[in-house]
């Protein structure tokens, strides 16, 4: 295997006014797109042989917009589910707890079907689609890898990628439209890049 790409989908209303979005299934803003079609000359020199993606329209479209090759939904890189906190930012709840962390309270119980998730149960998803990369990886070659996913589950993933506890995610920022790369060095993981994007006003070059 080459490396892991790991992609966060591009602008959404909710990224933008930092509501915590994980099934509300919203598109990408006018920006959002700009952001994924920039992607491209990012991921130009990479040779991906395989790409999964959330199955939310915000990364399918950020993967089509990026042109990576045959993308594949993956219910696993689904966001970390939010519960009560859905639709919910991160000032309003501090109003309620000023102590509250997601890394390491969770979040509150939502309605039935969508109850929330706790760290250690996104760290378990994240170890799923980690041993998916790694089964696949054993006929790709030398190919890379790309996950097309949501901010904090990508965190959560770097970290147990890292062989780090699911709260450690909160040491790894993801930008929307931000790409980043794990590897190996000496057989050991590590990151290549991390939280890469093209500067705004570098976008119109790029667009088609």
């Amino acid at each position: 295997m080459g490396e892991l790409i790991l992609i966060r989908h591009g602008e959404t209303e909710w990224s933008r006014s930092g509501q915590h979005t994980s099934y509300t299934d919203l598109p990408l803003t006018e920006l959002g797109e700009r952001q994924a079609k920039a992607l491209v000359p990012l991921l130009a020199e990479r040779h991906i042989g395989l790409t999964l993606t959330s199955p939310y329209i915000r990364a399918r479209r950020t993967a089509e917009l990026a042109e990576l090759p045959a993308p594949r939904e993956t219910p696993d890189l689904h966001e970390w589910e939010y519960g009560a906190y859905e639709g919910v930012t991160t000032v309003d709840i501090r109003r309620t707890r000023p102590d509250w962390n997601l890394w390491t309270d969770g979040v509150a119980p939502g309605p039935a079907e969508h109850p929330g998730e706790t760290p250690q149960e996104v760290g378990a998803r994240a170890d799923r689609v980690l041993a998916e990369v790694a089964a696949a990886a054993s006929h790709l070659g030398d190919a890379d890898i790309a996950l097309v996913a949501h901010s904090h589950f990508l965190r959560v993933l770097t970290a147990r990628y890292l062989r780090l506890s699911p709260a450690s995610g909160e040491l790894f920022q993801l930008a929307t439209g931000a790409v980043s790369r794990l590897g190996k060095e000496h057989g050991k993981p590590v990151i290549t890049a991390l939280n890469m994007a093209l500067p705004e006003r570098l976008f119109r070059a790029v667009q088609v």
